[in-house]
């Protein structure tokens, strides 16, 4: 196994890479969730499988402290501002 990402930045740079895989594999999904709001529940799953590789692959000290999250809104929502929704 590989070693757990010790540093606040390489805890980032994971959480950036499972958001832009997330991204990536499900555009109609998000587009969708964004367009009814409904993004974190049409990406349930997705959300956590990633949540969960991404807790396997960091140090204790860093894994609640929002990283993942805000890789979350970062990567994917703030790339689809352009999508119509009434939250924004």
């Amino acid at each position: 196994m590989p070693a757990l990402k010790e540093t606040p930045e390489d805890a980032k740079r994971l959480a950036r890479a499972i958001a832009s895989d997330i991204s990536l594999y499900n555009e109609e999904k998000i587009r969708k969730g964004i367009e009814e709001d409904t993004f974190f529940d049409a990406l349930a799953k997705e959300i956590q499988e990633g949540r969960t590789h991404f807790v396997e692959h960091v140090v204790p000290d860093l894994r609640d402290k929002g990283i993942y999250e805000r890789a979350l809104v970062d990567v994917i929502l703030a790339r689809k501002a352009s999508v119509k929704s009434r939250i924004w």
